[in-house]
């Protein structure tokens, strides 16, 4: 008997984009080339939820079409693409109204979502604790409230495909009142888990570790970069958002000191704002660092954009001018002549960091800098007279810093040690002058 062939059960879209013109007075790039970037995203968007791309659109307009987005001769091009492919869904790189949404359902003959939907429904994949799913099921409820008509039965999770994994097994969205009844029962849960987290910060807080955020745009290699230094394990995956739980975890830097670091959900470009809101108790520790790592894909071709809206998120959060460092990373996928190049521009940033979370490469250097950068509980040099018989005052030197220089002088030892500012108060009855 032949074996049987696998079944390609991923679900078949066509992907729609729509930009518009620009003046020609700046010389801005070609709308056609922006839109197909961001087209190019939103394919892997909708390959990480699962679905086989079958074509693409791309429309350039002077406006965009109140009723329908991409107006009605378009509108019947797509139905006609759909068709002709035999494609059931429809993905639109662009956040429509329930209005619009509704029209282009109508004029299609196709279930019809949008970026952020999309996006919502990624996140629903993803998330595995308790509070990522509250935070993600909020998200989708405040989404869904405005777009309920004609559309309660596609919602309910018993309808299956990419854009109905709904909120809940209930049918929510076909009553109002009990929809936001959920969202505030959803806030309280979520404002006791938040509650929860403060009191954790604040009993790491009383211990002087020094909090580091990894930031960067999703798919940058944040989580491969932060396994690589804390060996977490963490769920690393070249499909987008990954990673939506923070993962918390405590390294020793070359100078012996402690610091905790924090994986964090990617950024992406027109984030919506009630996405960022309610992963708010997430960024959180993205605003209580003392140190942000911004990890970048290098190897990608579009970093620089991506690097902006990764800094826009940064300053919505109130932490652009957080210390920073700006890590490089992927640098295994460039060529030696890349590379190179790099090295040599790399001087005009003294807060550049080039690494491979993949190969190793450069996470040495890395820890150096974190090291040197790191605000909280700063290396202080000390010059130590302590007696030979007390071992435990001597092991707290050799644990929590480094010995320069030691010699013993009439049952003494004199030594020359760098330690952090918290470990050389504990010792200041040794301190020489």
């Amino acid at each position: 008997m032949k074996a049987a062939q696998s079944v390609d059960r991923r679900e078949r879209v066509l992907l729609v984009g729509v930009s518009l013109r620009r003046p020609s007075r700046a010389k801005p790039a070609d709308p056609s080339i922006v839109s197909r970037d961001s087209l190019d995203e939103l394919e892997e968007l909708a390959q990480s939820a699962g679905a086989k791309i079958e074509g693409s659109l791309l429309q350039v307009r002077d406006s965009f079409d109140p009723a329908t987005l991409v107006g009605r001769g378009k509108l019947d091009e797509i139905r006609a693409e759909a068709e002709s492919r035999r494609v059931p869904l429809v993905i639109v790189d662009h956040d429509l109204t329930p209005v619009q949404l509704r029209n282009m359902e109508k004029g299609t003959g196709c279930r019809v979502i949008d970026r952020t939907q999309l996006i919502l429904d990624i996140f629903a994949t993803h998330a595995r604790t308790r509070e990522g799913q509250l935070q993600v099921e909020l998200a989708q409820l405040n989404y869904l409230l405005p777009r309920l008509t004609g559309r309660g039965e596609d919602l309910s999770r018993l309808g299956g495909g990419i854009g109905t994994r709904g909120p809940g097994e209930q049918k929510l969205e076909t009553d109002r009142r009990r929809i936001r009844d959920r969202v505030r029962k959803i806030k309280d849960a979520i404002e006791t888990v938040r509650r929860q987290r403060t009191t954790r910060r604040r009993a790491r807080q009383a211990v002087p570790l020094g909090m580091i955020a990894f930031v960067g745009y999703t798919n940058a290699g944040k989580s491969t970069l932060f396994n690589a230094l804390t060996h977490a394990g963490v769920l690393t995956s070249s499909k987008m958002f990954a990673t939506l739980d923070p993962t918390i975890r405590a390294i020793q830097l070359p100078s012996r000191r402690r610091v905790l670091l924090s994986d964090t959900v990617g950024f992406l470009r027109d984030l919506p704002p009630d996405l960022i809101a309610a992963f708010r108790a997430t960024l959180e520790e993205v605003q209580e660092a003392a140190l942000i790592l911004h990890v970048t894909d290098i190897s990608n071709p579009h970093h620089a954009e991506q690097d902006a809206e990764v800094l826009k998120v940064l300053r919505e959060l109130g932490v652009a001018d957080r210390p920073r460092l700006h890590v490089l990373n992927k640098i295994d996928r460039l060529s030696e002549e890349e590379i190179a190049s790099l090295r040599r521009s790399n001087g005009h940033g003294r807060d550049n960091v080039c690494t491979s979370a993949t190969t190793g490469e450069g996470l040495a250097e890395l820890l150096a800098r974190i090291d040197s950068a790191m605000p909280v509980d700063p290396l202080v040099r000390l010059r130590l007279r302590m007696p030979v018989s007390d071992g435990r005052h001597l092991s707290q030197v050799q644990a929590r810093g480094r010995v320069l220089h030691s010699e013993v002088v009439n049952g003494h030892f004199l030594l020359e040690a760098e330690l952090p500012e918290s470990a050389a108060r504990r010792l200041r009855e040794f301190v020489m002058d």
